[in-house]
């Protein structure tokens, strides 16, 4: 019975990492897009990494380019503020095996569980309106870490492609 029990709770942790884990987006509906042409960065919250902090910004700047915005100095009036906030926090996962018996529903066996901490960041790219100071399109996007740098920079960057293949997004219907 104990055994059920720790199958089950280990069952809702890996669902609820499915849910989680992934991109989104959500903008002002009634916001026009095209009317922007612009943008300068602003104070987010960065990682403490200076070199994985410049990939972030250097891979938006690419999506952004991509997509017909110029980069500017935050002293020329640009018509949109970019800003990220990064953060890493730890999810726990439990791994249960058992051993010997007819298997764990008649008993008779043993089981061996032991929890691992795995590293998740989620990162979110906030865009506002530079002159109004408003929230025009916000992308989020969290997924398990890796020790190596490299990985985690390619999870980011398609992390970002994913989050603006849709930007400026289509405006509203009337």
């Amino acid at each position: 019975m104990k055994l059920r029990s720790i199958a089950s709770a280990c069952t809702v942790l890996l669902l609820a990492g499915i849910v989680w884990a992934g991109v989104n987006v959500d903008w002002d509906k009634s916001a026009n897009f095209s009317a922007y042409k612009t943008y300068a960065w602003g104070q987010g919250t960065p990682v403490k990494n200076q070199l994985m902090d410049q990939r972030i910004i250097d891979g938006i700047d690419k999506q952004l380019a991509a997509k017909g915005l110029q980069k500017v100095s935050a002293d020329a009036n640009p018509d949109l503020t970019v800003v990220y906030h990064a953060a890493v926090s730890t999810e726990t996962q439990i791994n249960t095996m058992g051993t010997g018996g007819w298997g764990w529903r008649w008993g008779g066996g043993m089981a061996t569980s032991t929890v691992d901490k795995i590293p998740v960041g989620q990162l979110t790219v906030d865009i506002g309106d530079a002159k109004t100071q408003k929230l025009l399109w916000m992308g989020s996007a969290n997924g398990t870490l890796s020790e190596k740098p490299q990985s985690n920079e390619k999870k980011i960057n398609g992390a970002l492609e994913k989050m603006f293949k849709k930007f400026p997004p289509p405006p509203a219907k009337k």
